[in-house]
């Protein structure tokens, strides 16, 4: 590969110079990042950009940030592409409307897990039973209530430092 990112004598050009309908240079700053066998990739930066100021940018970056900043333009472009008004922002605030009912329902489940905690530990207590040893004696009714009150699920699993947290607080 020569420093261009095109082999010597490759017959076919690049993404954007076959788009672009032009010869593909040695020296072509969109070969490396735009491979002819990924047409879509430089149309949609092409349709969203311009291929003067895609040149541009990559022009003025230094060669080890070129393929960070396609990488950005790329997905900047698909997403405008699929989103003309709102692009990668659009779906941002998706993804974050789906992390705020995710986190309401975390919270709700929490609080119920809490009060049927609490729930539990009142029911034993009324009947005269320790919640950390449900069958102190040896009486019938006492290894009934203790079979029955086995825990709905293992409180172990529930992370109990983020309990007295916000929820909301980053």
């Amino acid at each position: 590969m020569k420093e261009g990112g095109r082999k010597q004598g490759a017959p076919s050009p690049c993404a954007a110079c076959k788009l672009l309908r032009r010869r593909c240079a040695q020296d072509c700053v969109f070969a490396p990042y735009f491979p002819a066998d990924e047409p879509q990739k430089f149309a949609n930066v092409h349709k969203v950009f311009g291929a003067s100021n895609v040149n541009k940018m990559l022009q003025e970056l230094p060669m080890h940030q070129r393929g960070d900043a396609v990488s950005s333009m790329v997905y900047e472009a698909n997403a405008r592409v699929r989103d003309p008004v709102y692009g990668c922002v659009g779906a941002i605030s998706s993804l974050q409307q789906q992390i705020d009912v995710l986190q309401t329902q975390l919270a709700l489940a929490q609080a119920e897990v809490v009060h049927l905690r609490v729930r539990q530990t009142a029911t034993l207590s009324n009947h005269g039973l320790s919640p950390a040893s449900p069958s102190n004696s040896g009486s019938p009714s006492s290894r009934l209530m203790g079979s029955q009150m086995k825990p709905i699920f293992d409180m172990d699993m529930v992370d109990h430092t983020s309990l007295g947290e916000s929820m909301w607080s980053c």
